[in-house]
């Protein structure tokens, strides 16, 4: 993590991190100012927290209430060695917790981040540089060659070249990539978490059977998402780039909407068309870009090679971000090798789609066939030593595909989880689900996991394969886990060299009368491929191209950002629209409009229903607003200061609406309640006087908006590097 440190007044710093800032101080006995604490005194707090935070998680698994427990720090000091002090940690615990969960505290407090990198000793680099923001040396470890080169199944270069050559690559771009988090829970399965120091929200996980492995594939994801601009998906991308000689990249071509909004001639061809508009329900202006809006320069549209003939059909960048997210991306040391990747993930999930929807129950993986690879063995019996039932299964349908999976079930919890991976190898396959199964996960997080059902109709829901896709917290069904397989076990083998496997796996494609798509691209350095396969490899359905498009936000992203500079007029146009939109009112408004906030303020957690409850403030319709803030007190997760302005909220306007009550009688308690400051919001969003308490005025160039203002400085940097290759 990047800590960026500004000097402030006197002895107070600012740090800035993410989307925080700590600010310290020293004491006046030390000429501060005594304003904040000092940076040791947060160091020392550092661990206490991270104690109480690792005894926190430990209960909510076990539903044991933390009302009653007290957790303590003392740091003793050596008289002789201030340097050298004791951290004395003390955990008060109520006689209702056993005697077995009292050691199980202590050990998760034993676990304690904070205290583990203090006691291994970190190692501390101290360097000058000439420009902090345009030094771009990755933060990374393990990728110096020193001589060694590891080679494993489907990479064409060794690791250590692989790392070094990715990592060159980003910084070219400018980008300081730093590594976030390391598991490794149990033998031979690596993951970690890779992130842009300048800009969070781009960031991507690893995984493999050793550090290196993990590595690679992190820097492989993070190379193949730029690429891709898959970081940027739905995201605006401010008025500078959507004004640019191109948005996306320079070969794009835009398709003027036609005076009958049908759909442009020469866009899509027609087994596409047949696919994504059956109904001849599309029209032009469902396509329009989100991330430029420029409805007046019509339909952005990318140029892909159907492999069937080498044609080039251009294919529209919103339906690309509706329907396949980061299905059929990837970057390889060869084109071929990106190939095997990327249709290895298309397979992958759209087999797991069909198994899950269909309930089908497959095969084991026999323990002879297993044997064969003794890491993976190992990292299964690692996971059933703490207690967690493992079930390898063969997933290619009777060796039709290089699918496996292998699933895990959590007795303490009743949760079950999933994991596929495929590969032309059925190893790596295997080893790709077992290393999937537990990225970024550690054993706590496992009590998380959904318990599967018999209701099929809960399994076969759409949202359900989302919900897989995501984050695989989907369900699945008890079939899954008959002893009665659907299908006999078959020891199948695709593999051979990238070249052989990539023919093979477009193979199955052609034998399944189904057209294939790719864009190459080669501006950062390596070989990267996106691969469509309509009709197979859609995460949404294409009915979302209709109904539920990410588009729907040029229909208010203007308006809300421009939200505090609205006529009544303008604001009851909006709040009609949002009315009558039929949108989710859980929805949040970074989804709804393509804007980052910071999580931490009030627009980051403004949903559609508070900004409607606002907006009927701001215009004094006050029955509106109190219906709107019942339903947000009854419904809606918000923060705990929020909901108390909401509170407030609603007494007030009860005694406004209740011509037989006068808020002068209530408002002494009212603000010994909720205190001065939110009255003061309250009253005054109810006569007028405030509108939108606890939103921040923006605009279309995002003031005050960093958050997003960094995500769009690493896609600047991107796309001048693209102009920059055009030229």
């Amino acid at each position: 993590m990047e800590i960026k440190v500004n000097f402030l007044d006197n002895l107070r710093l600012e740090a800035k991190f993410d989307d925080f800032t700590v600010v310290t101080d020293q004491p006046i006995r030390y000429k501060g100012d005594g304003s904040a604490p000092s940076p040791f005194d947060y160091f020392l707090a550092s661990s206490a927290l991270c104690a109480a935070y690792f005894v926190k998680v430990y209960c909510v698994a076990r539903n044991i209430p933390t009302d009653n427990i007290r957790l303590s720090q003392n740091n003793i000091v050596d008289p002789e060695n201030r340097y050298n002090q004791i951290f004395k940690i003390q955990v008060e615990l109520p006689e209702s917790i056993s005697e077995r969960d009292r050691e199980g505290i202590l050990r998760s407090i034993d676990r304690c981040t904070v205290k583990k990198v203090v006691q291994t000793g970190p190692e501390f680099q101290i360097e000058t540089v000439e420009n902090l923001d345009e030094d771009a040396q990755a933060l990374l470890m393990g990728h110096s060659l020193d001589g060694q080169r590891t080679y494993i199944e489907g990479k064409d270069l060794p690791l250590e070249e692989t790392i070094a050559n990715m990592t060159a690559m980003l910084a070219k771009l400018g980008m300081k990539i730093e590594i976030a988090s390391w598991r490794n829970i149990v033998p031979h399965v690596w993951s970690l978490h890779i992130r842009d120091a300048a800009s969070p929200m781009c960031f991507t996980n690893g995984k493999g059977a050793s550090k290196e492995a993990a590595l690679a594939s992190a820097l492989g994801e993070f190379i193949e998402r730029l690429s891709c601009n898959f970081f940027y998906n739905d995201q605006f991308f401010g008025e500078d780039i959507a004004a640019s000689e191109f948005v996306h990249y320079p070969n794009e071509k835009w398709f003027a909407l036609t005076a009958d909004d049908s759909l442009p001639a020469g866009l899509l061809d027609d087994y596409c068309l047949s696919i994504y508009n059956p109904d001849d329900e599309l029209l032009g202006s469902h396509l329009i870009d989100t991330n430029s809006g420029r409805t007046d320069r019509g339909i952005c549209a990318l140029p892909f090679e159907r492999r069937s003939d080498g044609e080039t059909v251009y294919f529209p960048s919103n339906l690309i971000e509706n329907l396949y997210l980061s299905n059929g991306m990837s970057a390889g040391n060869t084109l071929a090798e990106a190939q095997v990747q990327c249709l290895s993930e298309i397979f992958e999930r759209a087999i797991k789609r069909q198994i899950i929807e269909q309930e089908i129950a497959l095969p084991d993986v026999p323990a002879e066939v297993l044997a064969r690879y003794p890491h993976i063995v190992e990292g299964i019996a690692a996971l059933e030593a703490q207690g967690f039932p493992v079930l390898v299964k063969d997933a290619s349908l009777g060796g039709q595909f290089p699918v496996a999976c292998v699933t895990l079930m959590n007795p303490r919890t009743g949760g079950v989880f999933a994991s596929f991976g495929a590969h032309p190898s059925m190893a790596v396959a295997i080893e790709r689900s077992l290393t999937e199964l537990l990225q970024g996960r550690s054993f706590e997080g496992l009590n998380d996991l959904p318990p599967p059902t018999f209701n099929s109709q809960e399994v076969s829901e759409p949202n359900n394969f989302v919900e897989h896709f995501i984050d695989s917290s989907g369900v699945v069904s008890w079939r899954f886990f008959s002893a009665s397989a659907d299908y006999e076990f078959v020891d199948w083998d695709f593999s051979g060299s990238n070249q052989a496997e990539a023919d093979a796996l477009f193979g199955i494609l052609d034998a399944m009368d189904y057209d294939v798509y790719m864009a190459v691209h080669t501006s950062l350095g390596a070989p990267v491929c996106r691969i469509l396969v309509p009709g197979f490899s859609e995460i949404y359905g294409v009915e979302d191209l209709v109904w539920d498009n990410t588009n729907v936000a040029l229909q208010y992203r203007e308006d809300i950002l421009n939200l505090h500079r609205l006529s009544d007029a303008e604001l009851t146009d909006l709040a009609e629209r949002l009315e009558e939109s039929q949108l989710d009112q859980y929805m949040d408004i970074i989804t709804l409009i393509g804007i980052e906030f910071d999580e931490n303020t009030v627009w980051g957690q403004l949903t559609i229903l508070e900004l409607k409850t606002l907006i009927y403030l701001a215009l004094g319709r006050h029955e509106e607003a109190l219906e709107g803030v019942e339903t947000f007190l009854q419904y809606n997760d918000n923060t705990v200061a929020r909901q108390l302005f909401f509170r407030a909220m609603q007494a007030v306007l009860e005694i406004a609406l209740d011509d037989e009550l006068e808020l002068s009688d209530y408002q002494h308690n009212l603000t010994r309640m909720y205190g001065e400051q939110v009255m003061a919001a309250v009253i005054g969003s109810v006569n007028g006087s405030v509108r939108f308490a606890g939103l921040t005025p923006t605009n279309m160039q995002l003031e005050g908006l960093d958050k997003h203002l960094r995500l769009i400085d690493s896609y600047k940097k991107l796309h001048a590097w693209r102009a920059q290759q055009r030229d």
